[in-house]
């Protein structure tokens, strides 16, 4: 009975965590490499290898360009090698590229141009946006957007609202210059401003008035860890006739995904200021192990809609990480391009080679500071 048990809560966890993980890690990472490889196909570079994952290669094949496709055994990230790459990372291979032929130096990544160069690297993190914008306009395309209605149906006794004269039947119309349209759109630009005196206008019996309220700072508990929030203390209405179905034309879907992709990249640099100042916490940050946990309960809470919702978001957040200017990740790349450009050389194959290794201890720290994170997180749950 024992060894059933522990047969059923493998498979729950394989098929309640781990499938929906790699389901949304595999469309995020596969769509960050295609951007890399198809740039630099276009520019005429040679591709070694496209791989989904790291470690030993558990299958894959190679098309008529000689390029192996593979998925590898740790399937936490992928990477293409160009010709000329010392390695996955994209390290120059002074040695390799001086031995080769005329015609393999020219179709190698380092022969390209600074400007080439920056393009293949920059593919990756504008294919992470275009994806995005392609699921956050597709959804609501397709689907469209329920929306309630900014109404107030109750203020919380001695609240922000309650304190600064906001009344159930209020109708919201706008937080500070910034047009409201939901309730949603309400608790977006309340939440990020907490302790901040925001000027609120608000329809009343028919005439438009202007108060000042001021958030309060509380601190909830997610999925993602511990998240300071600022709340004004209303709920929302629960008349049937305040929720709608909005929906959207192309145009108008093409736009709402920019929009959300550009929220996601705008919470994700002021949560990054905050952390900075001292303002937030370092327990946001969060690893595989709590994205995994998150793709699960997206995955049975939501469904498959909800997932791909996640991979969007998490594309964003992929496509911002890998511009940050570390050696080892793709702004570290842009960023040694620039100072070629401007110095009109590039730095030399030992100071690239140290860059990288210190990029590579710095995403070593990363990853065992989200990890840790992860299993306290993880560990407070039980």
């Amino acid at each position: 009975m024992d060894i059933l048990g522990s047969v059923w809560h493998a498979g729950s966890f394989l098929l309640g965590y781990l499938v929906p993980f790699l389901f949304v890690l595999t469309i995020v990472v596969f769509v960050h490499e295609l951007g890399h490889f198809l740039v630099g196909r276009w520019c005429g570079v040679d591709v070694k290898v496209f791989s989904i994952g790291f470690g030993r290669e558990l299958f894959g094949f190679n098309d008529k360009h000689g390029t192996r496709w593979r998925f590898a055994l740790i399937p936490l990230g992928g990477y293409v090698k160009f010709s000329g790459d010392a390695d996955a990372s994209s390290t120059p291979d002074g040695e390799a590229v001086a031995h080769m032929s005329r015609e393999e130096r020219e179709r190698s990544f380092p022969a390209q141009s600074v400007a080439e160069r920056a393009a293949i690297v920059a593919a990756g993190p504008i294919a992470n946006f275009l994806l995005a914008i392609a699921i956050f306009a597709v959804t609501a395309y397709s689907f469209g957007k329920p929306v309630l209605a900014p109404r107030v149906e109750m203020v919380t006794a001695g609240g922000a609202a309650e304190r600064a004269g906001l009344k159930a039947g209020d109708l919201i119309l706008k937080v500070e210059d910034r047009e409201i349209k939901s309730f949603s759109d309400l608790q977006r630009q309340i939440s990020t401003r907490p302790s901040e005196p925001l000027p609120v206008t608000f329809e009343r019996d028919g005439a438009t008035m202007v108060l000042t309220v001021t958030p309060d700072l509380v601190e909830t508990s997610s999925p993602l860890g511990k998240q300071r929030l600022g709340i004004i203390g209303v709920q929302a209405s629960s008349k049937p006739s305040d929720w709608t179905t909005q929906h959207f034309g192309l145009v108008e879907s093409l736009k709402l995904g920019v929009s959300e992709t550009w929220f996601v990249v705008e919470r994700t640099y002021d949560y990054l200021a905050k952390l900075i100042k001292g303002k937030e916490s370092t327990d946001q940050l969060s690893g595989p192990i709590r994205i995994a946990q998150v793709s699960g309960m997206v995955a049975s809470s939501g469904g498959l809609l909800a997932l791909i919702n996640l991979a969007a978001i998490l594309s964003v957040s992929i496509g911002l990480m890998n511009l940050f200017p570390v050696p080892m990740l793709d702004g570290g790349h842009l960023m040694f391009y620039a100072i070629e450009a401007v110095r009109g050389r590039p730095l030399s194959e030992r100071a690239q080679e140290i860059g990288f290794r210190v990029g590579l201890g710095l995403v070593l720290m990363l990853m065992l500071f989200v990890t840790w994170n992860d299993l306290v997180h993880v560990r407070s749950l039980l």
